[in-house]
């Protein structure tokens, strides 16, 4: 079978990494083609296009970026004309991906969508869109099956990606992953700034200055793979007790007592870890104003959506500074009862994602129904 996969962001590459991996399994004639990333590449697929040259976030960003992004859809279109897969496998993304599943599917394509686009969350009105062009959903989050069948359309839960991936990670052990990289026999707090230049260009300098007063823990960037290590030298430059670190983000998780994460697939990612953690959010003014009057969930990490409650504290836009980071480090540190709730609550939330397997139980449902 030919596959042809598009996942636009570096967490994309990653679960679709890992469900190429599974259909090679069961699909011994596989070939794959795909825009994503390096992981994607690694296992076999011809990469057509690097995620680094699709990432544009918020309002304001995506229209300064408008003819960038139409010059791609153009190009996919045609790639996949070329190409013709027996499938195409979408991978969230859901401003490009849900644009090239509409022309997938009236080319005659059978089209498969792997990790929802956040409809939950808002623009509610694109489940019409994938009940018309999408064959089959398959979602990592239990509350999205339910979603799904409010409007009618059966999805398959296969549980929360993120199982897998962080399953697979083999631990070194501390003392000796410290000094393979350079670091101080001390705590580790990880610092998550996110994976775009526009979110660690805001995020980065506030986490710095919340942590100059911390003498007994030191600090670690988890560096973005797809961006430079001479981008982050003036951010870190004067700060002794801060390092950082490239590609290891689950090896500085399992090693860290703390955690300050940019608001996205990390925030689940550290709790998986037991890694207890800060919450933060700040966005450009306008597109935060815009998106929060179109976003409609109570919380905007995907741990509180999935508990549905409060579990881990969120920083958003005003409320993130330097003095509340301070107080709520210190909270999540130095406050024992606090940490024993929070592992207490990481613990029920694994329980709710339903356990790994996510990556084969995907590939087994695309290939039979490919063979059906």
């Amino acid at each position: 079978m030919k596959y042809y996969i598009i996942a636009g962001e570096a967490s994309g590459d990653l679960h679709a990494s890992n469900l190429i991996k599974e259909l090679k399994k069961i699909d011994v004639n596989a070939t794959f083609r795909c825009w994503g990333g390096d992981l994607m590449q690694q296992q076999g697929a011809t990469l057509v296009k690097h995620y680094r040259e699709l990432a544009f976030m918020g309002f304001i960003e995506v229209i300064a970026n408008l003819k960038t992004i139409l010059r791609n859809i153009d190009f996919c279109k045609k790639d996949i004309l070329e190409y013709r897969p027996d499938a195409l496998i979408l991978v969230d993304y859901p401003g490009f991906n849900l644009r090239i599943a509409k022309f997938a599917k009236e080319q005659g394509f059978k089209v498969y969508y792997y990790i929802s686009p956040q409809v939950w969350a808002w623009k509610k009105n694109r489940v019409y869109s994938i009940k018309k062009h999408v064959d089959r959903m398959f979602v990592i989050l239990p509350f999205e099956k339910e979603f799904y069948k409010k409007f009618d359309y059966e999805v398959d839960f296969v549980g929360h990606t993120l199982l897998d991936a962080i399953n697979e990670n083999k631990t070194v052990p501390d003392q000796l992953w410290k000094k393979e990289n350079g670091l101080k026999d001390l705590p580790i707090v990880a610092l998550l700034p996110g994976s775009r230049k526009q979110e660690i260009n805001t995020m980065l300098p506030l986490m710095i200055n919340a942590v100059k007063s911390f003498n007994d823990v030191q600090f670690v960037i988890a560096g973005a793979p797809s961006v430079s290590k001479e981008f982050y030298e003036p951010f870190v430059k004067g700060f002794n007790h801060v390092a950082i670190v490239f590609d290891q983000t689950y090896q500085l998780l399992s090693h860290s007592k703390a955690a300050l994460v940019t608001s996205g697939t990390a925030t689940l990612e550290t709790a998986l870890f037991g890694v207890p953690e800060v919450v933060c959010y700040k966005g450009n003014l306008i597109s935060y104003q815009i998106a929060k009057r179109l976003i409609k969930v109570e919380y905007i990490s995907l741990v509180n959506l999935v508990m549905k409650r409060a579990v881990v504290k969120e920083l958003i836009q005003k409320e993130l500074n330097v003095k509340n980071l301070e107080m709520e480090l210190k909270d999540i540190l130095y406050n024992d009862q606090k940490r024993k709730q929070m592992e207490k609550d990481y613990l029920e939330l694994k329980q709710i994602l339903g356990g790994k397997g996510a990556s084969a139980k995907t590939a087994k449902l695309i290939y039979a129904d490919l063979q059906s």
